[in-house]
């Protein structure tokens, strides 16, 4: 059985289950049998080894890896986005509940007494 620092995904458990999809497509038939392997004996989790399964099939049936490390962290995986969402103006919400108009209805704010 393939060893942990053998894996051809370095920081593979600790990848959450979104973060996995993106890393698999850049693995060749061998490398993603290596990991489907190692997942079964391991967590073997149903919904990781369905998707590996899937992508597989497609390897054999002709799919050709995509191109990137997978030993990077996917870009799009907001587990490994070094300091998360930008907050802006564009970005900010609207106001609920102004603190100085209060709401009439919600009992944990003042009502105004005038």
């Amino acid at each position: 059985m393939t060893e942990h620092d053998q894996l051809p995904i370095p920081d593979y458990d600790q990848l959450p289950v979104g973060g996995l999809t993106s890393r698999i497509r850049t693995l060749d038939a061998e490398g993603l049998q290596t990991l489907l392997d190692y997942e079964q004996g391991h967590a073997n989790r149903i919904q990781v080894v369905q998707m590996m399964r899937h992508r597989l099939a497609s390897l054999k049936e002709g799919a050709q890896p995509s191109g990137g490390d997978p030993a990077a962290a996917a870009a799009d995986d907001p587990q490994h986005a070094a300091g998360g969402s930008k907050v802006s103006e564009a970005t900010t919400g609207p106001v609920i509940n102004p603190p100085s108009q209060g709401d009439p209805t919600n009992p944990a704010q003042p009502r105004s007494t005038g």
